[in-house]
């Protein structure tokens, strides 16, 4: 199924899928599908993805495809599409037997599926890993020091695509928690919008820490309920994904909540980008499942009332303060 020196394919032509391209490309040829035509012509032309990771000059080894077929001659499959788009992506490109490394980081609307398990509805016979932490693509692209975890069900899998996929400056930590590892990644996106609520509404920094510690306790309570392991969550692709993701405006999650605390509406910061920022997608799925699951989730409660316009700030504010006394957990 894998041969040495691997050839990876990437599925997703945003700002991560061409840094992990990028990152991968030392070791040979990797090819990147791309459902936009002017992300295809700006990486193989000027090598460079000018729409989605601007300013970064990318390896010759990258080159850029439209057709999914292409891609299924690679040896792995990293699916770095946003979450929402997995199941029609996976579907399209059918079901191959090579494994799928899922990098998408949220919550499927509608089914309440992980990726992962989107990934066995539609690809029942690709072994799947999870790729998961605290990584901003421009860092990876540019070589900065990464730490991130790789999960896989499958041991010698994982030992295997960790071997293939760490680098001096990218270094992956093995688990088999596949649901901690997803989890983490999808609540954290939620979260950083809540901090960067904060931020824009001027809230302080008492604010800012209050918030990571209590959405990290939701974030753990949540993720036991769903069998996931409390180390996982304290790890790399939870605690360290959120810490990341919740403190500067290169997370785009983050930088939605503070267009939202700066009293702008989701609905026009939404529809002004050209990158998805996920925790909007997820914040609501997320809530339904946590209620389903008997989990209070109250910060996560109160991004999904300001993501919808239900409430002001202010409100959001008091009813978070107002909340009976308890103790710590």
């Amino acid at each position: 199924m894998m041969r040495e020196g691997m050839r990876f394919g990437i599925i997703g032509g945003g700002a991560w899928g061409t840094a992990l391209g990028h990152l991968l490309s030392d070791r040979g040829d990797v090819l990147l599908w791309a459902r936009e035509a002017a992300v295809v012509e700006s990486i193989n032309e000027r090598h460079e993805n000018t729409v989605f990771l601007p300013g970064v000059r990318l390896s010759l080894q990258v080159r850029a495809t439209d057709d999914l077929v292409a891609i299924r001659a690679c040896d792995a499959l990293l699916i770095v599409t946003p979450a929402q788009f997995v199941r029609a992506t996976l579907t399209a490109l059918g079901d191959p037997l090579q494994p799928l490394i899922l990098c998408a980081k949220g919550i499927e609307t509608g089914t309440m599926l992980l990726m992962s398990e989107v990934a066995a509805d539609c690809c029942p016979s690709a072994p799947i890993a999870i790729l998961s932490g605290p990584t901003f693509a421009a860092e990876v692209a540019r070589g900065l020091p990464t730490a991130i975890t790789l999960a896989c069900e499958d041991s010698a899998l994982g030992a295997r695509l960790v071997e293939a996929l760490a680098r001096p400056h990218f270094r992956p930590y093995l688990s088999d928690d596949v649901i901690g590892a997803e989890i983490g990644g999808a609540v954290k996106n939620v979260l950083a919008v809540a901090c960067g609520v904060a931020t824009g509404a001027k809230l302080g920094q008492n604010a800012q820490a209050a918030l990571i510690a209590r959405g990290f306790a939701e974030m753990t309570r949540f993720g036991l309920a769903r069998r996931a392991r409390a180390e996982t969550l304290a790890g790399l692709s939870g605690l360290g994904d959120l810490v990341l993701t919740c403190s500067s405006t290169q997370s785009r999650n983050f930088s939605l909540g503070v267009a939202l605390g700066e009293g702008k509406r989701a609905a026009d910061v939404l529809g002004s980008r050209t990158s998805v920022a996920e925790g909007a997608f997820t914040a609501p799925v997320l809530l339904q499942a946590a209620h389903q699951a008997g989990v209070e989730m109250p910060v996560v409660e109160a991004v999904c009332a300001l993501l919808d316009g239900r409430t002001a700030i202010d409100n959001v504010m008091n009813d978070l303060l107002s909340r009976p006394l308890r103790g710590e957990g």
